[in-house]
């Protein structure tokens, strides 16, 4: 058995089986701290030809997107607070130290926002270039966001469009010769691709926003392999099936003319948004508090993870499913 066989899912659950229950099942993992609060701890690593390229990303656009990509992941279990992050480099020897120097620079710059700085790490050569990121932040006390905790009857919330990034990477590999692209929406695709913005703003949100006497409970994860994949995600670790609402599909109109829109909004991933589950009147207090969010379904009680479209009750098809590794 090869790792393209077992797919991603399949080898999380078999790689959960040598960690204690649950310790897979979120974005990061949770470390309680004598003080009471909770440490969030996030790893991830950009495998040069995998997840970057210098035919669409500069070195200093690299760094900021690979800081991102893990503030992301902490935002997405409900992180209060950055405190920085580790970085660990793998490059050849004839790697420019410019490169180097850029995407350093690029980490910088993505963390100071968040007040948060680079702590450490480690390098070593190797036949090609690697980023390894740690990244570690807190929670306010008692209050995570965890993919479990939805229920049937919980809105589905998503924080922003989707599938702005794939067509960002479509642009910049010359993908659509054939179909013109707006200026605007064209800025708009790149941006999103080279500098996603990490959205600890909405955890600021859903604090500011929790309807007096409504008790934490939030079921969410991020976009990075797609918004369905962060349905499927939700809607698994929660033991409930989600209706996903066509006519409220989260993208951009310029993107939705494009032949290939509604399918990058789906699966493109690399938005780096997050995708909540949330009680409806807590559901109603964000959404009228967060500009570009929207509500995009709900959980229901069905077979686990699975995502049906709400108008027709047809599942997904499996090539809306998202990104995923070995495949």
């Amino acid at each position: 058995m090869r790792l393209r066989d077992l797919g991603e899912w399949e080898l999380l659950r078999r790689l959960a089986a040598y960690a204690p229950p649950g310790q897979f099942n979120d974005d990061a993992a949770l470390v309680e701290e004598r003080s009471g609060r909770e440490l969030v701890v996030n790893t991830d690593v950009l495998v040069e030809g995998v997840h970057f390229s210098d035919a669409t990303i500069g070195p200093r656009d690299l760094g900021w997107r690979a800081a991102a990509a893990n503030l992301s992941d902490l935002a997405a279990m409900g992180c209060t607070e950055v405190a920085g992050i580790t970085v660990a480099l793998v490059a050849p020897g004839a790697t420019h130290w410019s490169w180097v120097e850029g995407v350093y620079a690029g980490l910088r710059e993505a963390l100071e926002p968040h007040g948060a700085v680079i702590l450490g790490g480690d390098c070593s050569s190797g036949a090609e270039r690697l980023l390894s990121i740690t990244a570690l932040g807190r929670l306010a006390t008692g209050e995570p966001i965890r993919r479990g905790d939805g229920r049937p009857g919980d809105w589905l919330v998503c924080s922003g469009p989707h599938g702005l990034s794939r067509l960002g990477l479509a642009l910049l590999l010359d993908q659509l010769e054939a179909a013109p692209v707006d200026p605007s929406l064209r800025e708009r695709a790149i941006q999103a691709h080279r500098r996603p913005t990490p959205r600890l703003d909405v955890v600021e949100a859903l604090h500011s926003n929790r309807p007096r006497g409504v008790g934490w409970r939030v079921g969410g994860t991020d976009s990075s392999d797609g918004l369905a994949a962060a349905v499927g995600a939700i809607a698994r670790s929660s033991g409930c099936g989600a209706l996903l609402e066509r006519s409220q599909l989260p993208i951009d109109p310029g993107l939705a003319l494009l032949q290939a829109g509604e399918h990058w909004c789906l699966a493109g991933g690399e938005d780096f948004e997050l995708v909540l589950a949330l009680a409806p009147s807590w559901a109603e207090a964000l959404l009228a508090a967060l500009p570009g969010a929207s509500r995009i379904g709900s959980l229901v009680e069905a077979q686990p993870g699975l995502v049906c479209w709400q108008e027709s009750g047809e599942p997904l098809a499996p090539t809306e499913s998202g990104f995923s590794h070995f495949d």
